[in-house]
């Protein structure tokens, strides 16, 4: 990723993102990254910025909506590593996105309750008048399938850049914040999230910017 162009500051990405929504009808962001990176804050400061200049032209749309749920992955053996790829429906959500590209109708898009572990159906709506989505979460740029299929259907794609350290700190004060101890919360972080984090990390497409 040393070729690909860096942003340092949100102003450098929002004024990214407006130059390229210009005389479009609809832009759709990817902003990918590894788990504890900041996808979920740094979408909503996005979000608010785009949306002072463009009101009620601005939605985010998040990958963890498309959760399997328990019941689903526990037949399968996967409740124990829920967050990697496999548990999610990304052709739910690629499904979702290619509507969304359409601009002809709304489209209702689920969203993921972590104080409940589950996705809620319907929880957000992606109308015709949201000229720009932003889509965040981790495997957007994954460079596996069934992943790649959603590489065409973004219109610019940013990845977070986070060290190892950082991240691994987050992660573990993130199961703190959840109810964990804090051993069970370092062994979460090390050998589950940190498995993802370097995996989003080593197996992405290069990104149209890396914001550090």
């Amino acid at each position: 990723m040393t070729s690909t162009p860096h942003a340092d500051s949100l102003p450098e990405v929002t004024q990214r993102v407006l130059a390229l929504a210009e005389g479009r009808q609809r832009l759709l962001v990817a902003l990918a990254g590894p788990p504890g990176a900041g996808k979920s804050y740094r979408s909503e400061q996005l979000f608010r910025t785009l949306e002072d200049a463009l009101p009620g032209q601005v939605v985010v749309v998040p990958m963890d909506g498309y959760h399997f749920d328990n019941a689903v992955l526990e037949p399968l053996g996967l409740l124990p590593v829920k967050g990697a790829p496999e548990t999610f429906d990304c052709d739910g959500l690629r499904h979702d996105l290619e509507h969304i590209r359409r601009t002809d109708a709304s489209v209702a898009v689920p969203v993921f309750d972590r104080p409940l572990d589950l996705a809620r159906a319907g929880g957000r709506m992606v109308a015709p008048e949201h000229r720009i989505v932003i889509v965040e979460g981790n495997y957007l740029l994954l460079d596996q399938a069934p992943w790649t299929g959603l590489h065409g259907l973004f219109d610019l794609r940013v990845m977070l850049e986070v060290d190892d350290a950082t991240l691994e700190r987050r992660l573990i004060e993130r199961w703190i914040d959840m109810g964990q101890d804090p051993v069970g919360a370092r062994e979460k972080a090390r050998h589950k999230d940190m498995l993802n984090a370097r995996l989003v990390k080593s197996h992405s497409i290069q990104p149209d910017v890396v914001w550090r």
